[in-house]
């Protein structure tokens, strides 16, 4: 076994899964190569709920009959119960696949191990577990999703370097610039909903949609409300895409993600304003934070996280996994929140 040659390959499957990020909901994001000898054969990702999945589309795209020498390589184990479609496991054994390896196990309990017993019950050899840590990220939000049925919680906002989400009346509303709002885009492009309070709405007239990534689906938008008094000319409720506008009146923020997770929502962005990000704050839903800092200073009247706030530096959320990435003259912060067993 050569774990340098198949962390390569597996990194050209995560190349495929990547190309289906925003579009498989409520499915993972899943790429598969097929290797014969040491040259990519055949290529294939999961397009979306009720299409083929990877395994079958890279077998299809190959087109023959799988010498033994090859090697399938698929970022997720194979599925191996029918749902939307059939079993990805029997289509690996119709097809004459002798040589798998998986980049992480499927955390779905219908799912979880089964795929690699099946596959090995039926003289396949399997090796698991390469790259497994980058396999496993691509799909943070279905694994939550998929376990506690509650939506992947992301935390977004262009703030002042004095934590603010507002310049002073008469001015640009703008903080961050023009390569961090494209930026922002694409972010928006891998969730399926985005969730704001309704004083954003009243303040901003947003358009919550995604624009300038190519082939993007639009998430649905999501609006708290605790008066139900919205102004119906907003985009939100008058553009195309207002049949995909949900509204939550007098609705805890816990109850409204039970809800969306229901309904097969697995990634929630909020986007503001500050209250509602207090709120997620303070009731500890994020799973992740994703700040983009202007360089500016404006004490404007709208702090970015507006909630009761940690009694003491112990007690504050902290964040763990970070990275910083300059965008433009903005600095993006990306990191998790870091949850001690009290809480």
């Amino acid at each position: 076994m050569d774990r340098e040659r198949d962390e390569k390959f597996m990194r050209a499957a995560l190349s495929e899964a990547k190309k289906g990020l925003g579009q498989t909901s409520p499915n993972p994001a899943v790429g598969a190569i097929l290797v014969v000898g040491n040259r990519i054969a055949a290529r294939g990702h999961h397009r979306g709920a009720g299409r083929d999945h990877a395994e079958v589309e890279c077998l299809r795209n190959f087109a023959a009959r799988v010498p033994a020498r090859a090697t399938l390589y698929v970022t997720l184990e194979p599925c191996s119960t029918k749902g939307r479609t059939a079993p990805c496991t029997d289509a690996i054994v119709q097809a004459g696949v002798r040589n798998v390896v998986v980049g992480a196990i499927d955390v779905n309990p219908r799912h979880s191990g089964k795929g690699i017993v099946q596959l090995r019950n039926a003289g396949v050899r399997v090796r698991k577990g390469v790259l497994a840590d980058e396999c496993t990220q691509i799909n943070e939000a279905f694994n939550k999703w998929i376990v506690t049925g509650r939506p992947f919680v992301i935390a977004k906002c262009g703030m002042s370097l004095d934590g603010r989400l507002t310049r002073p009346a008469g001015e640009s509303h703008w903080i961050t610039g023009h390569s961090a709002r494209r930026h922002a885009h694409q972010l928006r492009a891998t969730v399926d909903a985005i969730l704001v309070g309704a004083q954003t709405v009243r303040a901003d007239n947003p358009r919550l949609t995604v624009r300038g990534v190519p082939s993007a689906r639009q998430p649905q938008r999501v609006v708290l409300c605790r008066s139900g008094n919205l102004p119906q000319n907003a985009y939100l409720f008058s553009d195309r895409h207002a049949p995909r506008t949900l509204i939550y009146s007098r609705k805890s923020l816990g109850a409204v993600l039970k809800n969306l997770g229901e309904r097969e929502v697995t990634s929630v962005l909020i986007e503001g304003g500050g209250e509602v990000l207090g709120q997620a704050l303070d009731a500890r839903v994020i799973d992740k934070v994703q700040l983009y800092l202007g360089p500016i200073l404006t004490a404007g009247p709208v702090i970015a996280f507006r909630g009761h706030g940690a009694k003491t530096p112990a007690s504050a959320l902290r964040l763990q996994r970070v990275s910083y990435e300059q965008v433009g003259q903005s600095l993006c912060i990306t990191g998790y929140p870091e949850f001690r067993p009290s809480e």
